[in-house]
């Protein structure tokens, strides 16, 4: 960033803090802060601009991260190219999720908007139905596998990049979701046990980057672990060239117990694990002395004065509604050697045990106690840690939500099983690419951040930022007219994405 624009930033939150912090002026209460205007609008002549001036900037990332010529190199769909590339039509239904596009039709807006288009310099960009015919190309598993093996290629060296401390651990986690659709001619959808039609993705992601590392289209009546023990193992295979270390978790779906011996070589797992009649006699059997009270950790640091905690109203609707309500009392965990019968080795087998007391109102009915169950290979850390790093996994359901709702990943538009798991992967790049700009972030606390956004704060800090289009000799330049306090990490970091080097 030079000096005129660091002049410029600095100005503007100067200026900005001025009107914030500016005293109440007497009277100035007697109306509405937000009242009537004049307002005209008229045509801009010469001045070209777009809403969206951030996408500049993830252009550049593909194009120096080579993602573009790798999706050319590996997924040949075409015979000839009139005049599209494949990787003209991935990113173009990438990008249109990035801007804000929920559905193909979305396209449109992007392929009529001719200062986008010079935004891209470019001529054109395929409209929606042919964004459609692309996906129906994709007819096989190899054909979508491709694709998504040159994205994670590509994956590891932004990992590559990042410090030694980041590449020490990686996590791994699993889970599946189902995907409902109201077509009724979708090939390849199935009606789920709850009575759901549509389809059901796996989706492994990288717990560490929210990145979702393999997405996996199947039938709506698939089980949530179908399938799942060769893709666990291909992510574990596609981290393990980048980090030291590798953890994979899971609930008691995914409890794979053939694939546990050859886990066990490669990771670190732990997962839930049924409660079965012969694991709950087994933990009533351990001496009272082997069991410790589990002490939760705080959700958050009070880093100035505790609050005062508010009424629960919840809970007082329920006392005062007479409404049956369950309450932890406290929790208590152990652990015993268990050998799953499809296992050749013995693992560690974590119980947490829960008493919980059943009211009705004011009334106490009965005190009930709860076995959960964990299975893992970790020989090093102590039952309660292996207990928080289970319920650590919860923070998937979140990335999942964001894939589902935050950029309509899981929408299923297209018209069979193959072409609406492409749709699956390419509109989750818009993600990736969202995990990948934070990772190039200078700033760590902000990388951190960035990452942990939701898509739409995400795109309203770094892709929504109003920019003028000119073209001025050699050089395309996205002259910024808005502010935002983020700009200076926006423009730092395409600096960064600039000189950006593979190793």
């Amino acid at each position: 960033m030079n000096s005129k624009d660091q002049k410029i930033l600095a100005q503007r939150e100067e200026n900005l803090k001025r009107r914030l912090d500016r005293k109440v002026k007497e009277g100035q209460g007697e109306k509405p802060m937000l009242g009537d205007l004049n307002i005209r609008y008229e045509m801009g002549e010469k001045t070209r601009a777009i809403a969206y001036g951030g996408i500049g900037a993830f252009h550049k990332m593909v194009t120096r991260f080579g993602l573009d010529k790798a999706i050319n190199r590996r997924v040949r769909l075409f015979k000839a190219h009139m005049p599209y590339h494949e990787s003209d039509h991935v990113l173009n239904i990438a990008y249109n999720v990035l801007t804000g596009g929920t559905c193909l039709e979305d396209i449109e807006r992007l392929r009529e908007d001719e200062n986008y288009l010079d935004a891209l310099g470019t001529e054109r960009i395929p409209d929606p139905t042919t964004a459609g015919d692309f996906l129906r190309r994709f007819r096989s598993e190899e054909s979508v596998l491709a694709l998504q093996e040159e994205i994670n290629g590509k994956r590891q060296a932004v990992w590559r990049r990042q410090p030694k401390s980041f590449r020490k651990l990686a996590v791994i986690e699993a889970d599946g979701t189902i995907s409902e659709t109201l077509g009724e001619c979708k090939e390849g959808m199935d009606i789920s046990y709850k009575g759901i039609w549509g389809y059901h993705p796996l989706i492994i992601t990288l717990a560490n980057t929210r990145e979702p590392l393999y997405l996996i289209n199947r039938p709506g009546n698939a089980k949530s672990s179908q399938g799942a023990g060769p893709w666990i193992g291909r992510a574990i295979d596609l981290v393990k060239e980048t980090f030291e270390e590798v953890v994979v978790r899971g609930d008691t779906d995914f409890s794979l117990t053939k694939e546990f011996d050859g886990w066990d070589e490669k990771a670190t797992f732990v997962f839930g694990y049924k409660a079965y009649g012969t694991l709950i006699e087994e933990a009533e059997s351990l001496p009272k002395s082997v069991w410790k009270r589990l002490k939760r950790r705080p959700k958050y640091t009070v880093k100035t004065q505790e609050r005062q905690r508010p009424d629960n109203v919840k809970e007082r609707i329920v006392r005062e509604r007479g409404y049956e309500n369950i309450r932890t009392t406290c929790e208590h965990v152990a652990e015993f050697e268990y050998r799953p019968t499809s296992c050749k080795k013995t693992y560690r087998m974590v119980a947490l045990r829960k008493n919980l007391s059943v009211e009705k109102g004011e009334q106490r009915l009965f005190d009930e106690i709860v076995y959960f169950f964990y299975v893992t290979n970790d020989r090093n850390s102590s039952p309660e840690e292996i207990v928080f790093a289970a319920n650590e996994r919860c923070d998937q359901e979140n990335v999942i939500a964001q894939l589902k709702s935050g950029i309509g990943a899981l929408r299923m538009p297209s018209g069979d099983l193959y072409s609406n798991w492409a749709y699956m992967i390419i509109a989750s790049l818009a993600w990736t690419l969202k995990s990948w700009y934070a990772m190039m972030i200078p700033d760590k606390k902000e990388s951190h951040r960035a990452i942990r956004m939701e898509f739409k704060s995400f795109a309203r800090w770094f892709v929504n930022i109003p920019c003028q289009i000119v073209r001025t000799g050699r050089r395309l330049v996205y002259r910024i007219l808005g502010y935002n306090r983020k700009l200076e990490t926006f423009l730092l970091t395409y600096e960064n994405i600039r000189t950006f080097r593979f190793t």
